[in-house]
C-alpha cells in the first residue's frame, strides 16, 4: 500500500491500461450495432404485419388503402377530375410535340390517323392543318386509352390474360355486383405496378397500327413520362379502389368523329359558332374520353337484369367549326358502332348526372 508524505496510506486508484480501454470501447460499439440491427428487424416485422392485416381486410371485402383517390379509400369526383386533368395535359403536350417536329409530313400523319379511327375513308387527297392533326392525334390517343386500358382490366402483362380477366369480371358483375366489386379490388391489389414496353406497344399497335408506323414504333411520352403508364395509373385508380356504391364500376366512351354534339355527353373545349347561331354542328375530335359509372338498377324488372349508367365526366370535344372543317363525311351517330363491351350512351335529353337503365344482356 502506498503512503503519502505524512505516512498515511492512499486508496488504490481505478486505472486501466489503454488496451483494456480500447477492448471495452469495441465491445460497447458492437453491442450498440446489434441493438440497432434488432430495432430495424422489429420495424420490418411491424411493417410486414401491417401489410398482412391490410391484405386480410382486402380479402374480407374491405378497402385497399394503397389504391384509391386522394383520401386513400374511395374514388370521388375530385379524384377523377384531378387525375383526368393531369392525363389530359400530358396528351396535349405530346400531340403538340409531334406537330412541332413531325416524323412524316402532316398530311401523311393525318391520313394514318383517319385510317385507324374511321376506316374506309378516302384519304388520298388530304391537306390537313397543324391544328386538325393535333386534334386527331388526341382523338386517337383517347380511343387507345379507352378501349385498350380503361375498358379492359389491365392486371398482367399478358394481353390474353387481361382479356380473360375482363370477361370473368363481366360474368361476375352480371350475377352479383357486390362480389364483382370485391373481386376487382382483390385482383388489382396483385396487379402489375407498370406495363412493360412490350405491353404498351401491343395495345398501341392493336388500336392505332397505322399511326404507330408513322411514329416509328415510339411509345407516346411527354417530358419523359409515358402516356400509357399514366393512363394505366388512372385506370387502376378507377377499378382498384373501393367505392361508396360498391356495385359500380367505370367505363370510358369516345364520341365518334362526325357524330352529333350531345350536350349531356360532351363538353366543348372551344366555342362553337354554329351552335351559337342555332346551326347544326358535329364532333370534330374527342380530345379526352368521358366516363360513365355502371351499376345495377335498384329495383330491376322481374325477369330482366338491368344496369344504370350515369355520366360522371363528359367527353372533352372540339367541334368541326372550331377545327376549321373535317374530313369525315356526314354520318348519323350510331350507338351500336361503339363496339362490344363499350357502354351505351344516354339519350340526348338526359341531363348530366342522370341515369339510363338498359338491359344487362344488351350491355355485355
Amino acid at each position: 500500500m502506498n503512503a503519502n508524505m505524512y505516512g498515511q496510506p492512499q486508496p488504490p486508484q481505478d486505472a486501466v491500461s489503454g488496451e483494456q480501454y480500447r477492448y471495452a470501447l469495441t465491445n460497447f460499439r458492437i453491442a450498440h450495432e446489434k441493438v440497432e440491427q434488432q430495432r430495424k428487424q422489429l420495424e420490418e416485422q411491424e411493417r410486414q404485419v401491417a401489410q398482412l392485416r391490410a391484405r386480410i381486410a382486402l380479402l374480407e371485402g374491405g378497402s385497399n388503402p394503397s389504391i384509391g383517390g386522394h383520401n386513400g379509400n374511395t374514388v370521388d369526383d375530385f379524384s377523377i377530375k384531378n387525375s383526368a386533368s393531369q392525363l389530359d395535359k400530358l396528351i396535349n403536350r405530346w400531340a403538340a410535340d409531334v406537330i412541332r417536329a413531325p416524323p412524316v409530313p402532316l398530311q401523311d400523319l393525318c391520313a394514318a390517323i383517319l385510317n385507324d379511327i374511321v376506316g374506309g375513308l378516302d384519304v388520298a387527297q388530304i391537306e390537313a392543318t397543324p391544328m386538325q392533326v393535333q386534334s386527331y392525334l388526341r382523338h386517337a390517343m383517347a380511343e387507345s386509352i379507352s378501349e385498350g386500358i380503361i375498358n379492359c382490366l389491365i392486371v398482367t402483362n399478358s394481353t390474353e390474360a387481361n382479356i380473360q380477366l375482363t370477361r370473368i369480371h363481366e360474368h361476375i358483375f352480371a350475377r352479383d355486383p357486390t362480389v364483382a366489386s370485391v373481386w376487382r379490388r382483390q385482383t388489382f391489389s396483385a396487379a402489375v405496378d407498370t406495363c412493360t414496353p412490350e405491353m404498351s406497344l401491343s395495345i398501341l399497335y392493336e388500336q392505332v397500327p397505322e399511326l404507330m408506323k408513322k411514329l416509328n414504333g415510339k411509345i407516346p411520352a411527354s417530358g419523359g413520362i409515358s402516356i400509357l403508364e399514366s393512363a394505366y395509373a388512372f385506370s387502376r385508380m378507377l377499378h382498384g379502389s373501393g367505392s361508396p356504391s360498391s356495385d359500380a364500376f367505370y367505363r370510358a366512351f369516345v364520341p365518334e368523329l362526325g357524330s352529333t354534339l350531345y350536350p349531356r355527353q360532351i363538353e366543348l373545349v372551344k366555342r362553337c359558332l354554329k351552335s351559337e347561331r342555332g346551326e347544326l354542328d358535329r364532333v370534330g375530335a374527342t380530345i379526352f374520353p368521358g366516363l360513365v359509372k355502371v351499376s345495377r338498377a335498384a329495383t330491376p324488372i322481374p325477369g330482366m337484369e338491368e344496369t344504370v349508367q350515369t355520366v360522371v365526366r363528359r367527353a372533352q370535344v372540339i367541334c368541326e367549326c372550331a377545327m376549321g372543317g373535317s374530313f369525315v363525311p356526314n354520318a348519323p351517330y350510331d350507338i351500336q358502332q361503339l363496339g362490344a363491351g363499350v357502354p351505351m350512351l344516354p339519350i340526348p335529353s338526359m341531363p348530366m348526372g342522370d341515369v339510363l337503365t338498359v338491359p344487362l344482356n344488351g350491355y355485355f
